[in-house]
């Protein structure tokens, strides 16, 4: 008993789906293999007896005595023994053929969980790891200055300014974290909004970033209808536009345009800064990914969730975001979301 408690808590989850799946198809399949056997059998000896009384009736040699047919019970034993074998066969098929739908069945429906289950883990872990970094930072300043102790004023002040730096990105993470929580969760009112109030909304915000750094933006975002929430579209064009004005240098031309695509209104940011290489973009919606590599011109804060984010948005309007990126050249970010006249 011990070893088949040690097997099955070692057994996979797939293996153990299968098998409940597999005893359930066979209980089924025995249920009515003896509902079966038990109708044809009595259905079967009552045939047999009236058929053999009737032909006893009829069966008489030349001088009148009744000829011997043999035993009706040994026929129907016969053709009982005949329903057993083929109904035997019948289960060993449903058992076969059940065992290998069930582990089909067992692998489509766990998929979904263990992709969860690891994106969870790796969020975790990802988590955990961009938490890390600025508490360490600030734990070994506070270490190094309580040890000093000849700590100036100058150098408290500067330490508490430093720590407020890791503070203020922390609450970045925690407020990102939250916005994708909340947007995991809570499904968008979805009503007629316009595009180019978004866009306009979205530009003012970005504005003076982009004037501070020199960087110009040009909104050529035209009256289409969405149907869709304004704060959130909003926040996704914030999103892409700092985006844009953080990895442009100084003199680029940030465009926002939007044009119809059928059904579709086909929003699109286009900057002239360090590009993405092709192997960072299939990750670049990724939460916590930072392709740093491919833009190592631009030192720029954040925790890889501004993107994800914006991922989260278009999808629960419906939409579809993509990238193009030329290394030195710049990105293309594309969202299409449909018309609200569709």
């Amino acid at each position: 008993m011990n070893h088949l408690a040690q097997w099955w808590s070692k057994t996979s989850p797939s293996l153990k789906l299968m098998l409940a799946y597999t005893l359930i198809i066979m209980v089924i399949s025995l249920f009515f293999t003896v509902a079966l056997y038990r109708v044809s059998a009595n259905q079967l000896s009552t045939t047999v007896h009236r058929e053999y009384i009737r032909y006893r009736a009829f069966q008489y040699n030349a001088d009148g005595d009744l000829m011997p047919l043999g035993s009706a019970q040994d026929e129907i034993d016969a053709a009982l023994g005949q329903l057993r074998l083929q109904l035997v066969y019948f289960n060993v098929v449903i058992l076969l053929a059940g065992s290998g739908l069930s582990y089909w069945l067992a692998k489509r429906t766990l998929r979904p969980i263990e992709e969860a289950l690891a994106a969870q883990t790796r969020f975790t872990a990802d988590a955990s790891h961009e938490l890390r970094t600025p508490l360490t930072a600030m734990q070994t300043e506070i270490e190094v200055a309580l040890r000093d102790a000849g700590l100036t004023h100058a150098q408290a002040v500067a330490l508490l300014r430093s720590n407020l730096e890791e503070v203020g990105k922390l609450r970045a993470l925690a407020d990102g974290l939250l916005r994708l929580a909340r947007q995991a969760e809570t499904p968008l009112a979805l009503r007629v909004v316009s595009l180019e109030e978004a866009a306009s909304q979205a530009m003012n915000q970005v504005l003076a970033v982009a004037q501070a750094k020199g960087v110009a933006i040009d909104n050529e975002v035209g009256q289409l209808m969405v149907r869709g929430d304004l704060p959130s579209l909003k926040e996704l064009l914030v999103i892409l536009l700092d985006n844009a004005v953080k990895y442009s240098d100084q003199g680029t031309t940030v465009r926002l345009t939007a044009h119809r695509q059928g059904r579709l209104a086909s929003l699109v940011v286009t900057d002239q800064g360090q590009g993405i290489r092709g192997s960072d973009l299939p990750h670049i919606f990724d939460r916590f990914y930072r392709s740093d590599s491919s833009r190592s011109k631009v030192k720029a804060d954040g925790y890889g969730l501004g993107l994800s984010i914006a991922k989260k948005i278009v999808d629960l309007h419906q939409g579809t975001i993509e990238a193009k990126s030329v290394l030195e050249k710049g990105t293309v970010f594309t969202i299409r979301l449909p018309l609200a006249e569709a």
